[in-house]
Parts: C-alpha cells; sequence; structure tokens
C-alpha cells in the first residue's frame, strides 16, 4: 500500500510537540510493515538541515494556483533518518515558511491552507496516486476538502483521506473564510458556509477547518479511543461534538505508540547506567545521577518528578499542589517544562525562587531533553494530573523506564494506565495509581497510596515497576490499528467523502449506489443437509450470524426485503435475473456465510463464484437497467444458490454475453454512510 503523509511537523528535523513523533514513528513502522510511504512537509527556514540526508531538488517549477494566478515553488526531497520526505518551498512575497518559527503568525491559516493547495498540486503533477492520504489536525484539514471538490475530478478519484485529530483546542476556525476560499479556487462561499460543511458551528459567519476535514474524510480518528468518546460525549470536542455524532460511523480512537530507539533505558545513551526488567537494581544508579545533576540531598526517599508543559490543560494547579504536598509527605520533587503562559511562567519563577534552597526539590522552568531522558530514569514516580489528555506520551516513557505514572483519569491516561488498587485486570496488568476529580484530596489520595507503598511494600512496589516495563506501547500496536483502516477505506471506493446530515438541517438523503466489490468471495467449506419445506420468511432486517450454525430442515419464503447473511434457502424463480446494487451485496454476503447446498457439485460452487466474481461487470451489461434508479425503485427480492440456479445462471449470462455488447458503466452517486468496524477501532471508553 502506498501512503502519503501530508504534515506540517515530523521529528526530529521540524518539531513543535508530540505530533512531529507521531509522523516519525508511525510512518517508520509503516514502512516496516512492508508498505512504501511519503511525507509532506512544508520547508521551514528554522529546520534542522543537519538531519536531512541527500537534500536535492525533485520538482523545479511546480506551479500552485493560488488567487487565480499561481506561486511558484520548488520541492526538495531528503531523507530523515530513514523516511523519504518532500518539502515544499515557495517563492512569494508572502515568505510563507520564512519566518524563523513553526507556528505563531497571524496569517498561520492562510500559510497552511497553501501548503494543503500546494501539497495536492504536487501529487497531481508528479502523477503521485497514493491508496491514502492521512493528514493531521487543523493546518492540514483542507486536503480531503480540495481532493473532493476540485482534484477528484481532475485525476485523483481513487484517493482516500485518513484524518487525524491530535487536539481538538486549535481547530483553525477563521472569520476571514472567504478569502481562503478563493485563495484556493474552492469559491462559492455560499455552498461551504453551510452547517453540513465547513461553517462553525458556533459563529454563523466562521469558518472552521477541523470541520471540513471531519466532514470530507473517509475515515477520522483521535489518538486515544477514550478521548474519542469524550470528544463525542463531553466538552472535550471544543463545539464539535454534533458534528462527530453526525459523523460518528467513521470516527474511531487510535492510541499512539512512542519510539523505543529513543525512549528506552537499555540503550539509552543520555542516562548514568542502562537497565533492563532483569538488571532493574541499576536504575538506582541514575537515580543517584538526578540527584547529583541538580544538587538534591541523598537520603531514602522516592522522588516524585513531572514532565511536560506547564499550562492548565496539564493541571497547574495540581502540579503546585504535587510540589507542596509531596515534600510534606516525605518525597522528592523535580519538575520540568516550560509554561507558554506568562502569568502561569512568573508565578513559577517566584515558586523556584522560594524553594531553591531546599535539598528535596528543583524546578527547571524550561525543557531540556537530556535532562528529561535523566528524569524519567531517575525518578520513582511520575506525576500526569491533566485536565485534559487526548493521548499522552509521559506515561508511556514513564513504564519503559520503570517510573511509577500518578495520572487523572482522562483521555489516554485512562487507556494506558491502571489501578494498582482498583483496575478491573489481573495483577500483572497493573502499572499505577489512578484519581477521577481535579481537585487536591483527589491528587493527595493517589499520592499517598503510591508514596505509602513505596516506604511499606518496597518488593510490591517493585512488582508494579516490572508490570509497567513488560508492557509494549512501541508502535506496533498503532501501526496495525492505522493500517485496518487504511484497507477499509481503500477497499470501499466511494467517488465522494462519506457525507451524513446534521439533523438540525434540512435533510436531504443520498440515494445513489457504491459499486459491490469484485474480488474473488470465498464459499463455505462444510455441507450442510438441504431444506425440504417452506416457512414464511422474516421481512424485518436480519443480520447475519458471527458463527456457523445448524441449517434450517424447512424451505422459507423469499423475504419481501433484503435479507443479509442468511443461512437459509430461499425460492427463485428460474424465469429472470436481477442483477441491482442490493442484489449484488446480498449474493456475496448470501454466499460468505449461506450453508452450502447438500446437492452442490463443485463445478456447480466453481461457476457460482465465477458469476459472483464476475457480477459487477455482468451488471453494465444488462438491457434496461442503465438508469440506475430503476434498480433502486425495484429491489430484489430472491437470493439463492442452488445447483439449479446456478445453471440457469450460466445459460442466461452465455446467451447475453453472446447478443448484447457492454454499455457504460453509470456514474455513481454518494456512497452510504460507512460502518465502524469495532473490531478494528475501539470508540469504547476503557474503564
Amino acid at each position: 500500500m502506498f501512503i502519503v503523509m501530508v504534515a506540517t511537523e515530523c521529528a526530529p528535523v521540524a518539531q513543535a510537540g508530540g505530533l512531529g513523533e507521531v509522523i516519525f514513528g508511525l510512518s517508520r513502522e509503516l514502512e516496516w510493515r512492508g508498505h512504501r510511504v511519503d511525507i509532506i512537509l512544508p520547508k521551514y527556514d528554522c529546520m534542522r538541515y543537519d538531519q536531512i540526508y541527500g537534500l536535492t531538488v525533485d520538482y523545479h517549477d511546480l506551479a500552485v494556483p493560488w488567487y487565480g494566478g499561481f506561486v511558484h515553488c520548488t520541492v526538495w526531497s531528503g531523507y530523515v533518518h530513514g523516511r523519504h520526505c518532500f518539502f515544499i518551498e515557495p517563492h512569494s512575497p508572502d515568505r510563507f515558511f520564512n519566518r524563523g518559527h513553526l507556528y505563531g503568525s497571524p496569517d498561520d491559516l492562510m500559510r497552511f491552507a497553501f501548503f494543503s493547495k500546494a501539497a495536492m498540486e504536487y501529487m497531481l503533477k508528479t502523477d503521485r496516486r497514493p491508496d491514502v492520504i492521512h493528514c493531521h489536525d487543523w493546518q492540514t484539514a483542507l486536503v480531503p476538502v480540495l481532493l473532493f471538490e476540485i482534484y477528484g475530478h481532475i485525476g485523483m478519484h481513487d484517493q482516500r483521506v485518513c484524518y487525524t485529530i491530535h487536539n481538538f483546542s486549535h481547530q483553525g476556525v477563521t472569520v476571514t473564510g472567504e478569502r481562503i476560499l478563493q485563495a484556493t479556487g474552492l469559491n462559492r462561499p455560499e455552498y461551504f458556509f453551510d452547517s453540513n460543511r465547513l461553517r462553525d458551528n458556533f459563529n454563523p459567519k466562521a469558518l472552521n477547518l477541523m470541520k471540513g476535514g471531519i466532514v470530507y474524510s473517509n475515515f477520522v480518528t483521535t489518538v486515544s479511543p477514550q478521548h474519542a468518546w469524550e470528544a463525542m460525549h463531553s466538552e472535550q470536542a471544543v463545539g464539535l461534538q454534533q458534528t462527530l455524532q453526525v459523523h460518528s460511523g467513521k470516527f474511531g480512537g487510535v492510541l499512539n505508540g512512542i519510539d523505543y530507539d529513543v525512549w528506552n533505558p537499555e540503550i539509552d545513551s543520555l542516562i548514568p547506567e542502562r537497565y533492563t526488567p532483569q538488571t532493574l537494581d541499576r536504575k538506582y544508579a541514575c537515580k543517584e545521577g538526578l540527584r547529583d545533576r541538580f544538587w538534591l540531598r541523598k537520603d531514602f526517599k522516592p522522588i516524585v518528578a513531572y514532565v511536560g508543559r506547564i499550562d492548565r490543560q496539564k493541571g497547574v494547579h495540581l502540579i503546585e499542589h504535587t510540589i507542596n504536598y509531596g515534600l510534606r509527605s516525605g518525597a522528592q520533587v523535580v519538575v520540568m517544562g516550560e509554561c507558554p503562559d506568562p502569568t502561569v511562567n512568573a508565578h513559577f519563577w517566584q515558586l523556584k525562587r522560594r524553594l531553591n534552597d531546599n535539598p528535596d526539590c528543583h524546578l527547571e522552568i524550561a525543557f531540556n531533553t537530556g535532562l528529561a531522558h535523566l528524569i524519567f530514569a531517575g525518578a520513582d514516580m511520575l506525576v500526569m494530573p491533566s485536565m485534559f489528555e487526548p493521548c499522552g506520551l509521559a506515561q508511556m516513557i514513564g513504564l519503559k523506564y520503570g517510573t511509577v505514572p500518578i495520572v487523572r483519569a482522562v483521555g489516554g491516561l485512562v487507556d494506558t494506565v491502571f489501578d494498582r488498587d482498583h483496575a478491573p485486570r489481573a495483577f500483572e496488568d497493573r502499572n499505577g495509581f489512578v484519581f477521577h476529580h481535579h481537585d487536591n484530596a483527589a491528587l493527595e489520595s493517589a499520592l499517598n497510596r503510591a508514596i505509602g507503598l513505596w516506604y511499606a511494600y518496597p518488593a510490591e512496589f517493585r512488582e508494579l515497576v516490572l508490570n509497567g516495563m513488560r508492557q509494549d506501547h512501541s508502535w506496533a500496536g498503532p501501526g496495525h490499528h492505522y493500517l485496518n483502516i487504511y484497507e477499509y477505506i481503500a477497499v470501499y471506493k466511494p467517488q465522494h467523502p462519506v457525507q451524513t446530515i446534521d439533523s438540525s438541517a434540512e435533510i436531504s438523503t443520498p440515494t445513489e449506489r457504491i459499486e459491490a466489490p469484485t474480488e474473488h468471495v470465498e464459499g463455505p467449506t462444510e455441507r450442510v443437509e438441504a431444506p425440504t419445506e417452506r416457512v414464511e420468511a422474516p421481512t424485518e432486517h436480519v443480520e447475519g450470524p458471527t458463527e456457523r450454525v445448524e441449517a434450517p430442515t424447512e424451505r422459507v419464503e423469499a423475504p419481501t426485503e433484503r435479507v443479509e447473511a442468511s443461512t437459509e434457502r430461499v425460492e427463485v424463480p428460474t424465469d429472470s435475473i436481477d442483477a441491482s446494487p442490493e442484489y449484488v451485496d446480498a449474493l456475496f454476503e448470501y454466499v460468505d456465510a449461506a450453508p452450502e447446498p447438500v446437492d452442490a457439485s463443485p463445478q456447480d460452487e466453481d461457476a457460482l463464484l465465477e458469476y459472483v466474481a464476475a457480477l459487477p461487470d455482468y451488471v453494465n451489461a444488462l438491457p434496461g437497467k442503465t438508469d440506475q434508479s430503476e434498480y433502486l425503485d425495484d429491489p430484489p427480492q430472491y437470493v439463492d444458490a442452488s445447483p439449479e440456479y446456478v445453471k440457469v445462471l450460466r445459460e442466461e449470462i452465455d446467451m447475453r454475453h453472446a447478443h448484447i455488447e457492454p454499455q457504460p458503466k453509470h456514474a455513481d452517486g454518494l456512497p452510504r454512510d460507512v460502518e465502524a468496524r469495532s473490531e478494528r477501532v475501539d470508540t469504547r471508553p476503557v474503564s
């Protein structure tokens, strides 16, 4: 499979947060599984060019349509630690990506709207036709909109889009949406400023790019199953709850992974002593190294740490309470992180000055990667009291380094940390401490249990450490889930994105069909007794069984509505053959799940399977059936796979192919909504 990642970050060449690590880690995992992955990025002037190998020009003059004219770009190609990356460099007086930073400009929406347009133009003009385009966050949310409104009509009609939302807090909302529509060539503001497309759910004069990505993509993910549930049923989606509920059939959560080539105490060159679960005692050398680095007192005390941004999302008031309560409870405390909010930054600098002489505490109001490795390796416990946490990487890193996480039960923290005392799991799966409320009392309860276990039951605390170290939070699992999604949306080839109408808007349900799959479908492998009597068939929609059942010994009357995956034989007239889209679906499902008639010879079964494989082409050759509306107005009522019917099918196929020329295929319309497969992407919360 060929996948193109369209993103604004990729570690370590261009990174402002966790998105860069996701792009690099997921791309590498997909390549390890044998798939081709290209990454398209902006060519920032502040990139780490020392991390790019073989940077050369790939496309000299890419003319990107912009405001009725063109912006000429150079596209560069190079390898970032083995990942094949393409960097788009626009030559424009706007200096889109020559700002000395990745984000933070007043015209960020216009900058990344241009990047989305340039990425699509590059794929079109270089004849890149990936099976799946995977785009991320609001910065590339226009990619599926451009694909299905423009580029799908001029040569990119087979491409599918997976859209991942890493943070609902930043959605790309702008009241200058008409300018973006005009610049990108989408135009038609009256069309896109619609509640079913890009109009913001709260401001009717604003355009919401993230909403457009949700509406137009074939599948939408967020970065943990719990956060997907929270986004649909709480305020975590920041106003997009209704849109997600409308499109819930194509929405799910896939937990991120961490890079074990970077975050792994067995091979980490940035810590004093490497260690494994079998050599856990070496971790104490890292603890001593951490105390030496921050001039902490060498005493018999646990070290409680926090590593990450210090802001309101991360629970800034609980981070401060961790410092005070940890010191009162006989622990040492280390905090490291940046404070993007000036008010919070000033407060923590004041707190640092007040605690500067305390031998059991150190505050590092900055972020340093080398120190982060040392803290993860040297600390005993890691606190994450987040208000919301879409995924979280620190807790997974802490588990790998044997640092027990103490977390609030939100988002990805629920999916990765299981309480030592209360989780409904086997003891070997429990790996930390969890609290639920965002107040001081809840945090104190979890800290008491953790610090108390460290002092009173060191052997049990050690088992908790080993439980976390043995768990796998690499990209292997997420890579598997994303491949399932890619295969799911690539198999079903709608010519337009899945569209569902908001319940609050005027409803106009599409009635067009989707193409039936054309691959060979295996029939049942066991023989069952053929029916001998006739009974009344149910008229309601029947879901196919998930396990093989005994065939009925009675014959059934043909149902008046479609029966999915029925295991019952139904009678069929032998003087006509219906080949509508509904019948194509029903026949595939019947052959897959129905019992094999006892009197069907191998030759007849082969003939039936050949017929199924050829049926989509045969549908287009039937006379008088070029108008698809006739199929929908007059649905079939019979499904049969008996040897007699096979014989009739073969005779009529031969006759029709001998005398009828194939008719051109009818253009497909909007597809039916796609149902999320629970066995592939689980959107339910994990308790």
